[in-house]
């Protein structure tokens, strides 16, 4: 084991220039904003993003509702059980290729993304409107070119 330590100066630093940390920060504070004000619906942010995600034409496979949530498959397939047993989605064989799955919203998933849109739209113009003129457009631009592999 090292000896050498790191000194207080370069902690500090780290803590005040730190984009992942301060990602990290800004991320849970936003869930948590979220998950309060869909508290009445029994739906948390992370569940409204899935809901959303599903929110398609046509069934999802696990890996498109994966890539579009930047998530991996098995930590998607842990999210849906407890939207699976509200009845608010279902998972189906894919036709294409039986060894996969698909996710749809069903009637009950999709009136609960209809009542908790409204919701989210209020919360995100709140949220919008407390950052300096055009700086929600600029932080999702920026977010998206940190993106890029």
């Amino acid at each position: 084991m090292s000896n050498v330590t790191e000194p207080f100066a370069t902690t500090l630093h780290i803590r005040d220039h730190c984009l992942c940390l301060h990602a990290q920060q800004a991320a849970r504070a936003l869930s948590r904003r979220f998950d309060e004000v869909f508290r009445p619906l029994g739906l948390t942010s992370g569940q409204f993003s899935l809901l959303n995600s599903l929110n398609r034409p046509a069934p999802p496979t696990i890996g498109q509702v994966a890539e579009t949530l930047a998530m991996d498959r098995s930590t998607v397939t842990a999210n849906l059980k407890p939207l699976e047993r509200a009845g608010a989605v279902v998972s189906t064989v894919d036709p294409d290729d039986r060894r996969g799955r698909r996710v749809g919203l069903t009637a009950a998933g999709k009136d609960l993304l209809a009542r908790a849109t409204p919701i989210w739209v209020e919360t995100h113009k709140e949220v919008e409107a407390e950052l300096e003129d055009g700086g929600g457009d600029r932080v999702r631009a920026d977010l998206r070119r940190l993106l890029k592999p």
